[in-house]
């Protein structure tokens, strides 16, 4: 057992839109994204996802309304609810993530941003 710095963990990587996993927690994955655009729309049946913002502000895109999520601050996408995170201006967001390890990164949807395999780092 060691504590895990967040911010040494985000240095290590650049690329937008690939979680790299932090840590696992009973059936659950920790990870850490960074994100700049928008993503694709999708869903996850059944696994709810939790978004927290590290750094910048995230917009959450649902069909009927937008959510913005400033650091400091989680957003819970419940199981079944399309959704698609995305930043102004191409802003880089810092993201720290918690889903059930069967979470699938775009649910049934897949496009080019689509990641199979996580990055322990």
């Amino acid at each position: 057992m060691e504590a895990i710095n967040i911010n040494d963990k985000l240095s290590k990587f650049d690329k937008h839109w690939h979680p790299h996993r932090i840590a696992t927690v009973d059936d659950n994955q920790v990870y850490l994204a960074k994100v700049s655009g928008d993503f694709v729309w999708h869903k996850h049946d059944h696994e709810d996802e939790l978004f927290q913002v590290v750094k910048g502000t995230l917009y959450m895109k649902f069909r009927d309304k937008t959510v913005k999520v400033e650091a400091g601050e989680i957003i819970v996408v419940p199981k079944g609810v399309e959704h698609c995170p995305t930043t102004k201006n191409n802003e880089e967001v810092h993201l720290l993530l918690f889903e059930k390890a069967s979470t699938k990164h775009t649910g049934e949807t897949t496009s080019d941003r689509t990641v199979s395999q996580y990055i322990d780092i």
